[in-house]
């Protein structure tokens, strides 16, 4: 073969071609063609590479958790300052050379290993919690996977694990560890506490008006009014044009019986369902059925619990046996016995909603509702068209409510967009819209109308417009004499209590300190790190006594922003053995503190490359367009 290629070069054509290959070459550069092939790979690690679609995949994650943390979905540059694409690439290489460790130790997953894996996850379980082929293909499509994508995602997760659970399944574990977390969690404190009556201080002395004077001058930005627009707003949408209008009875008879064939509810019923784990038990249930019993009898004897499968029409039943069974009892409370998956199960109806013909009294409401809004969309556009035309000749809105029969609504309007709550049709993102066309008008000029859909528009006009300002002392003189007041008087109560937790460092016993204040102690049941479900001994109030040690004290603010003294009486010591839980937690953090080591010591055997920009800004949908 390769003789034959030799000559071939050799002659006239051979030598033709392959000048015409280097002119191609030189033409198109080298380096340019060997790109093309390592476009889609955006950093090799080891033998493995990591491409932009695994890369993306990752990072829409890593986003998606972000925002359920944050509340927001950052931005790409937020995600880039946060240090989100180089985690996720550190994440993705780290898992790569595990991966590759593995391998090399000859670790494998079966095909019937994988099958059981992925037919015993939940997210691919039908409503009767089976494993279904349909929802499988289904979730993993809506995740942009393909199935041997997906197949071959999870067999490289499954290798990580056999590696975890074989070098670290039987890391030891601390005892002392285990113990010292059992007392974190389950030791309890009885605490004596008393709270400080603002009351029972020396009077606070009103402030002057040259403190409060003073006082707003230092706070002035809190105390400034907003810009405020008096407008006013009119909605056009069909639902609004059709509360105008009522259809006649003999209008709304006519159309039942014009559409009534069309009227036909279909029967829904309430399906419950029970996995009997025993053939006796299945007998049981078919005696008790044959007697008469009703199914909430013979379930309340039985002692099993039923599931609730929902309140369905036949063709809403993906189990045709289920539905045949259900849909064939006679009456509510009629239960049979059928096949199931592994063992047979009890079939219940709870609650029948019959189908068939709806009545004219049913269907009246209905039918005069959707006859009013029907003649209201089909009037809709002229009277849009009208409105503009009138608004244009700078008619005024509430003539032109009139001439309508709308109403018009006036507000005083800031840019948080409240006050358009009056306009009940607006969803929170509409109420946005208009707030900021109102706020970007000009008074005396045409305002423009905002679209919120096909058939929803908002007309106003602003009237007037209020200016933000900086209050004066008259106007804000009460809220300023309640904030000065409340500053000083929480001096005096924090200045009370660390003086109260001075005379218990010097001896005194709370209970006298207690008596001192015209008040007794209270003695708490032992409460957790958690403190009680009252108000009072809140979660924050429990930290800060179990902060100190036996017979300590101190001073906390309580759920009801009181000031609050306390002293420890008693430690009282976790129960028992530590549970399977607290093991399992030292457990798994034991192995994670491993698994990170040995992570970085297989990434130095298997380094990451430095990575191709160009494949990143790709799959971060980055614009690499030079200028």
């Amino acid at each position: 073969m390769l003789n034959a290629l030799r000559r071939f070069a050799s002659t006239i054509v051979g030598k033709i071609i392959g000048a015409l290959l280097l002119v191609a070459m030189a033409s198109f550069g080298v380096p340019a063609v060997l790109s093309t092939l390592n476009e889609n790979t955006v950093v090799t690690v080891g033998s493995e590479t990591i491409t932009v679609q695994e890369f993306q995949r990752a990072y829409q994650q890593r986003l998606s958790q972000l925002a359920q943390q944050l509340g927001f979905t950052p931005s790409a540059d937020q995600a880039m300052q946060l240090g989100v694409p180089g985690a996720v690439l550190r994440s993705l290489a780290a898992d790569a050379a595990i991966n590759q460790t593995a391998i090399n130790m000859g670790l494998g997953v079966s095909q019937e290993r994988l099958g059981k894996m992925l037919a015993d996850d939940p997210s691919f379980a039908s409503i009767l919690g089976k494993f279904d082929p349909d929802t499988f293909r289904r979730v993993i499509r809506e995740n942009g996977y393909t199935e041997n994508e997906y197949y071959d995602l999870q067999s490289r997760a499954a290798l990580r694990r056999q590696l975890a659970m074989g070098l670290l399944g039987g890391s030891p574990t601390s005892q002392a560890a285990i113990e010292l977390v059992h007392r974190y969690q389950g030791d309890k404190r009885t605490v004596e506490y008393f709270t400080l009556d603002p009351a029972k201080l020396d009077p606070i002395a009103p402030p002057t008006d040259e403190e409060l004077a003073a006082y707003l001058k230092d706070h002035q930005t809190q105390y400034r009014t907003f810009e405020t627009r008096k407008v006013s707003l009119l909605q056009l949408t069909p639902d609004i044009l059709a509360a105008q209008k009522t259809p006649t009875e003999d209008e709304v008879r006519a159309e039942y019986e014009r559409t009534k064939d069309q009227l036909i509810k279909i029967e829904t019923r309430q399906i419950q369902q029970v996995s009997l784990p025993t053939e006796a038990i299945a007998k049981w249930f078919e005696f008790q059925r044959d007697k008469g019993v009703s199914f909430a009898d013979a379930l309340a004897q039985s002692g099993l619990q039923a599931v609730d499968i929902g309140f369905l029409t036949k063709a809403q039943v993906t189990d045709s046996k289920l539905a045949d069974a259900a849909f064939g009892l006679a009456k509510v409370g009629d239960f049979t016995v059928i096949p199931g998956i592994g063992s047979k199960r009890v079939v219940a109806v709870t609650l029948i909603a019959p189908g068939g013909q709806v009545s004219y009294e049913d269907a009246k409401a209905d039918i005069a509702k959707r006859m009013a809004l029907d003649a209201a969309k089909a009037e809709y556009a002229d009277i849009q068209d009208q409105i503009e035309e009138l608004r244009a000749a700078f008619k005024p809105l509430k003539e032109i409510a009139d001439r309508y029969k709308l109403t018009p609504v006036d507000v005083d309007l800031t840019a948080a967009g409240t006050a358009l709550s009056a306009l009940p049709a607006l969803t929170d993102e509409d109420k946005t819209k208009v707030a900021k066309a109102v706020f970007d008008a000009v008074q005396g000029k045409l305002s423009a109308t905002v679209s919120l859909g096909a058939n929803n528009n908002v007309y106003f006009e602003l009237n007037a417009i209020e200016l933000a300002r900086d209050q004066t002392l008259d106007e804000v003189r009460e809220a300023v004499t309640k904030a000065i007041t409340d500053e000083r008087t929480k001096a005096a109560l924090e200045a009370e209590a660390k003086a109260i937790v001075a005379d218990l460092d010097s001896g005194t016993s709370f209970g006298i300190v207690a008596n001192q204040h015209d008040t007794e102690a209270t003695t708490s049941a032992p409460i957790g790190r958690g403190g009680d479900s009252a108000t009072v001994l809140t979660g924050d109030v429990a930290t800060a006594i179990f902060l100190g040690g036996p017979n300590s004290h101190g001073w906390t603010v309580d759920g009801n922003g009181d000031y609050l003294l306390y002293h420890v009486k008693e430690i009282v010591p976790a129960e028992g053995d530590p549970d399977a839980q607290t093991k399992t937690l030292i457990e798994e953090a034991t192995r994670d503190a491993i698994y990170s080591e040995l992570q970085a010591a297989f990434q130095t055997q298997y380094p990451m490359s430095s990575p191709n920009q160009q494949a990143l800004a790709l799959a971060l949908g980055l614009d690499t367009t030079q200028q």
